[in-house]
């Protein structure tokens, strides 16, 4: 039991991350700096093509983000300048080109519609960023399962991280409980 429990731990720190988000009362961009450096892991494992690296980049994400902040600029451009470098040194490496391309795209699309989520209204921002963040649970599902780019481990973390926190933040929304 408590072996398996152990097994399990990714579970309990995603889980535990989202709960804790929820009880904080982040607002939409805090959703949205979560899909972003969830986005980012992806692409980090891609573009080494060492999946373990996917741990590094959640922390060099969170970097990133407080070192555009803390620089005046928005937490995107840190993050959108870390994807650039991470794309052109994975170009330059040679690293295989189908998982680079595809994790490129989701960096695009997700990263996209987190920036989104902050430059609209509040109310639609908010369930952008819920909406999209649980749906990153689907790809996260995808890479657990097929057992590719990412170790699994940060699969099972983000899919407890994200799907619990998206659909948290809708509920929010729907009853006016969360502000931008």
């Amino acid at each position: 039991m408590t072996s398996n429990l152990l097994h399990r731990w990714p579970s309990a720190l995603g889980l535990g991350c989202a709960v804790l988000v929820l009880v904080a009362g982040a607002g939409r961009e805090v959703l949205a700096i979560v899909l972003g450096v969830a986005v980012l892991c992806y692409l980090t494992a891609a573009a080494t093509r060492r999946r373990w690296m996917a741990w590094v980049g959640l922390g060099a994400g969170s970097v990133a983000v407080a070192a555009s902040e803390l620089a005046g600029l928005p937490w995107w451009a840190g993050l959108g300048f870390v994807a650039v470098v991470l794309v052109a040194g994975g170009l330059v490496g040679g690293v295989p080109r189908a998982p680079l391309t595809a994790q490129t795209v989701a960096l695009l699309g997700y990263g996209g519609l987190a920036v989104t989520a902050v430059l609209v209204v509040p109310a639609v921002g908010m369930v952008l960023a819920g909406l999209a963040l649980a749906a990153h649970g689907v790809w996260d599902v995808i890479h657990y399962r097929r057992d590719e780019v990412v170790p699994r481990s940060l699969a099972e973390f983000c899919v407890l991280l994200d799907v619990p926190l998206g659909l948290g933040f809708l509920a929010l929304a729907a009853t006016g409980a969360v502000s931008g």
